[in-house]
């Protein structure tokens, strides 16, 4: 009988050079048999050997199916770039597709026949139950009567994963009568430069911001005016269907609304020792020999702080006690802004916002541009131009203008496109989708607040002159760092045609002089001691500081609106120093002109 020599490669198969590895499921490699016709010779290494069967050493009988290692990447669910998710996540993604719509009803009949949003439905009418907004009384004939509605919204996580139905009952607010519904209607909100101050302030102190959100903060505001709504569509009382509630408290889309929550909550806190900021209504503070505590409000979001965690744990308590919360947390996410607390510093983006909106104009695809807008393009009416859709213009300058919250670079580019949106033309539209190009490639930049700060409060402050081609006016930037971290950032048209470069160069830098003082003030409700501390602006033009040091009058001056000479007073007292900075060191040209690619 004949034998056969055997020699087994250790290798893993590859069909050729460029098709990817193969394994079993069972994660063993597919090995090689090579069967020589060879006889009665144990030499391995002969040349003569011919493989002429391939096949896989398993201990079952039966092969496993081969599985791919490699994927190509259209084959890929999802987005690749997301990475791999846990257990626990696809878990709780599992859990919202089983308990929460996916669908947004337009009509409340459509809400009636989904058990889910019945659910959110009956949730929201409990919260009013709770916090005792109303009482059902008979219909008053004689008093106005305003209607009310359901607002469906799915409410969704950062990675746009649906996670709650929330049903809101609003008020028809547009039919109440002043003077008999409602008086006062003015409420504050926090301005997105206190925020920014506000991130500052944590970076030199070096402690943790956290925010909370009040659930259904409207309904905990008191009302001074006496209030008539219908019953809710649905939710009619069987035994009473012609009696109207009476509101004790306010309902979401009351005129009234906000101004009954601020009243309310400042009331609050003002009862438990928070200190009202002098400048900023939104700012409270409590503070405790060394130890600082800082909240800011923004209607029913509450971002805070503080140098002692049990201050912030009291703060939590006390909050908890009087009003229901929804969150309470660690400060991630804020007004759209993607917000990373780090070892080292703090760091603000609004990367899915910017991809949303690529997509959402349809220029994902479209080729990257390295700046968002050409250093040598002029901008002007074009009257001779083709006219666009303004809906679609305008809705693009609106995003964008919506994302230089975190994203300075874009902003002299958005801010000259968006003069156009009366008529806008074909080429301020190509404009336009350059800018959304630029964001495409770059959507992942934003502001970086590092805890290694210098304890100063600086301005830069620049202008361009008659830099408009329709009207000739100047565009002024200003830039405001609080221990070198940015605070404020303005760009804006001036209002005046500027005959001389100097002299609107002077406005510009009287102009970003109040900006100045705003902050000193608003770091002095903080805690720092800035009355004695001489402020220092920087310019890159000598013209102006000479006319602010010098009370000369001459043809460049004498037409100089009094109410301009604002910084001279300052100048004087010493409480600002305007130093001359070079071109290449303005921090605040990028407001005035386009971004090269360098």
């Amino acid at each position: 009988m004949e034998s056969s020599n055997v020699v087994f490669d250790d290798t893993r198969l590859k069909s050729n050079d460029h098709e990817e590895e193969v394994i079993f499921s069972d994660g063993s490699p597919l090995e090689e048999v090579v069967v020589s016709p060879n006889v009665g010779t144990s030499n391995v290494n002969n040349n003569d050997t011919q493989p002429i069967d391939r096949v896989p050493l398993l201990d079952s009988k039966e092969p496993a199916p081969w599985v791919r290692k490699l994927h190509d990447k259209e084959d890929i669910i999802g987005e690749v770039n997301e990475g791999v998710r846990t257990r626990r996540q696809l878990a709780n993604l599992i859990s919202y597709t089983c308990y929460t719509s996916q669908i947004e009803p337009k009509k409340v009949e459509e809400a009636l026949n989904d058990e889910f949003w019945v659910l959110a439905m009956q949730e929201e009418l409990n919260q009013f139950e709770r916090n005792e907004v109303w009482t059902l009384v008979p219909w008053p004939k004689t008093t106005n009567v305003i209607g009310t509605k359901w607002i469906f919204r799915n409410k969704s996580d950062e990675d746009g994963n649906i996670v709650r139905n929330k049903a809101r009952l609003v008020a028809q607010g547009y039919s109440q009568i002043e003077g008999i519904d409602f008086e006062e209607t003015f409420a504050p909100v926090a301005r997105l430069e206190s925020i920014r101050l506000l991130l500052s302030i944590s970076c030199v102190h070096k402690f943790k911001l956290h925010q909370m959100d009040i659930k259904s903060a409207f309904l905990n505001g008191f009302l001074q005016e006496e209030v008539f709504v219908e019953q809710p569509k649905g939710f009619v009382d069987a035994h009473h269907p012609n009696h109207v509630y009476r509101l004790k408290k306010a309902l979401y889309r009351l005129k009234q609304a906000p101004r009954a929550w601020y009243e309310r909550l400042t009331q609050f806190l003002v009862d438990n020792n928070y200190s009202r900021g002098s400048v900023d209504k939104t700012l409270f503070i409590k503070r405790d020999n060394d130890e600082l505590f800082i909240a800011q409000i923004y209607v029913d979001d509450i971002v805070f702080g503080s140098t002692n965690n049990t201050k912030v744990q009291q703060f939590v308590d006390v909050m908890s006690h009087e009003f229901e919360m929804s969150l309470v947390g660690e400060l991630s996410y804020f007004l759209g802004l993607q917000i990373r607390q780090l070892d080292d510093g703090i760091f603000i983006s609004q990367a899915k916002y910017a991809k949303n909106l690529v997509k959402k104009f349809g220029l994902e695809k479209a080729k990257h541009c390295d700046t968002p807008m050409s250093t040598t393009l002029k901008l002007s009416k074009d009257a001779s131009g083709k006219s666009v859709d303004q809906t679609l213009y305008r809705g693009m300058i609106g995003s964008l203008l919506y994302l230089t919250a975190s994203r300075p670079d874009i902003s002299f580019s958005v801010g000259v496109c968006a003069r156009y949106q009366f008529d806008p033309k074909e080429s301020h539209l190509s404009s336009v989708k350059r800018v959304i190009r630029f964001v495409n490639g770059t959507s992942n930049y934003g502001i970086w607040y590092s805890f290694d700060t210098n304890p100063s409060l600086v301005g830069y402050s620049d202008a361009d002159w008659a830099g408009n081609c329709d009207d000739r006016k100047s565009t002024i930037g200003r830039l405001l760092l609080s221990r070198q971290q940015l605070g404020v950032l303005v760009l804006q048209e001036a209002k005046l045609n500027f005959l001389v470069h100097g002299r609107g160069q002077y406005i510009a830098a009287g102009s970003g002089c109040t900006q100045l003082m705003w902050m000193k003030q608003m770091l002095v409700d903080y805690g720092f001691n800035q009355g004695t501390l001489t402020l220092t602006l920087f310019y890159d033009n000598m013209s102006a500081i000479n006319i602010s040091k010098n009370p000369v009058q001459h043809s460049r001056t004498k037409h100089i609106d009094i109410r301009h000479h604002f910084i001279r007073e300052l100048v004087e007292n010493k409480c600002i120093v305007l130093e001359h900075v070079g071109t290449n060191d303005q921090l605040a040209d990028l407001f005035t002109k386009p971004l090269d690619a360098t």
